[in-house]
């Protein structure tokens, strides 16, 4: 994780103006920064997105390759997580300095999908026990500018809604052995169903009060912060709490109800975009440096 390394005087600056729901940047205590995402970025996967909340830059490809199921879920396909934390992103990711950020982000993807509500993993297998489709989520971190868990979660979540997987069919000849052919439209293709999967709202304890999507500078001055899975009907399906400091059962409660509150907003605005750009078709233009 970047930090950041502030004096006292602003410190107390920060802190006394989310008191007065004014934050440094004007915003208020439940308000997003703007949000850019952009899908079909690259070229060479199933599915992919950008996205920029502030200063953090997110990069995540899909990429669907054919697999077996696993033996406790026969008849479900699964989804690998895998980030990369780029050392242009914080010197501090140089060597293996972002090793143990990747596996703890990665952890927290693998938590938030496991739940049968959130994916239709049943729709990934091709033929009970033999063959399914395996997605690998490949997350990069470009730039670190604060509330990394939200801006992931809102990529993932837009590179699952562009992610095609091509249509097969089992067929079946007369000994009984199974073959699987692949359909030569390359336009013939699965869309997977996005509208369960769940969006990460982060808030940071400041004080006696609390932010959404907090900046680095305001993550230097929170103890504790709540991590909260919130699906587009406003169900929390898991929380996680991060940092050194406490939260007290009614901070807790006060926390989950504003994560609902946002979560809803978010879900809708994304869904929005997104249905945007799909409509806009393949002649649509790319902007930003891998256009």
């Amino acid at each position: 994780m970047a930090f950041v390394t502030l004096s006292e005087a602003e410190k107390v600056y920060i802190v006394h103006g989310v008191q007065e729901d004014l934050r440094v940047d004007g915003r208020g205590c439940e308000d997003y920064r703007c949000v850019e995402v952009e899908t079909d970025v690259v070229s060479n996967t199933s599915g992919s997105a950008r996205v920029k909340l502030g200063h953090t830059d997110i990069l995540v490809g899909v990429k669907a390759e054919m697999g077996t199921p696993k033996l406790e879920k026969p008849n479900e396909g699964y989804l690998e997580f895998f980030v990369d934390c780029s050392a242009n992103a914080t010197p501090e990711f140089e060597g293996r300095g972002g090793d143990d950020l990747g596996t703890e982000i990665a952890n927290t993807l693998y938590r938030i999908f496991n739940n049968k509500s959130s994916i239709d993993l049943k729709s990934l297998c091709i033929s009970p026990r033999e063959h399914c489709w395996i997605l690998y989520v490949d997350v990069l971190l470009l730039e670190c500018g604060g509330n990394l868990f939200d801006a992931i979660s809102i990529a993932v979540k837009a590179a699952l809604f562009n992610t095609r997987i091509p249509r097969v069919r089992v067929l079946e000849d007369e000994e009984g052995l199974k073959d699987i052919e692949l359909s030569d439209d390359p336009y013939d293709c699965i869309q997977l169903s996005v509208e369960n999967v769940p969006c990460i709202v982060t808030l940071c304890k400041i004080g006696y009060r609390h932010v959404v999507d907090a900046t680095l500078q305001e993550e230097a001055c929170s103890l504790a912060s709540l991590l909260v899975s919130v699906t587009s009907k406003g169900v929390v399906t898991c929380m996680r709490k991060v940092g050194k400091g406490s939260l007290d059962p009614e901070s807790v409660f006060e926390m989950m109800e504003t994560s609902k509150r946002v979560g809803k907003v978010l879900h809708t605005s994304l869904q929005s975009v997104l249905h945007k750009e799909e409509s806009l078709g393949p002649k649509r233009q790319k902007v930003g440096f891998l256009g």
